[in-house]
């Protein structure tokens, strides 16, 4: 088991260890409500090679699972994951729900919101 495990939260009851997928699960369901992550950051913490696996779990994701999706942005803050969310609960206005300003499919003072799993767990 990773070392990582022992400071999970789970917010599924689906997690099961052993998938990669349910691996990154795991870490967005760690990022503090108001903070965004990236696909790339999730890789990197997780040893994955590419970020695009990240994203790929991420479109992977049925609506039954509770996981904070929204959460995870590209390495400039732009929302491109917009286009998986309900339009009646658009990403970006999840975001704003949670105090994080978005203009123009884009998190504003991304660095400062920024959630970097490396340096936090």
């Amino acid at each position: 088991m990773n070392s990582w495990y022992r400071k999970l939260k789970n917010c599924s009851n689906e997690m099961a260890e052993g998938n990669v997928f349910e691996d990154i699960y795991e870490v967005v369901c760690l990022i503090p409500e108001g903070r965004v992550t990236s696909y790339g950051a999730i890789a990197r913490y997780l040893g994955i090679k590419s970020a695009r696996m990240v994203g790929w779990a991420m479109n992977g994701l049925t609506k039954e699972k509770n996981i904070p999706a929204h959460r995870v942005v590209n390495s400039a803050g732009v929302l491109s994951g917009a286009s998986a969310f309900h339009p009646a609960n658009p990403m970006h206005k999840r975001l704003e729900a949670e105090g994080v300003t978005v203009k123009d499919n884009k998190v504003q003072n991304f660095k400062t919101v920024f959630w970097d799993p490396s340096a936090e767990l």
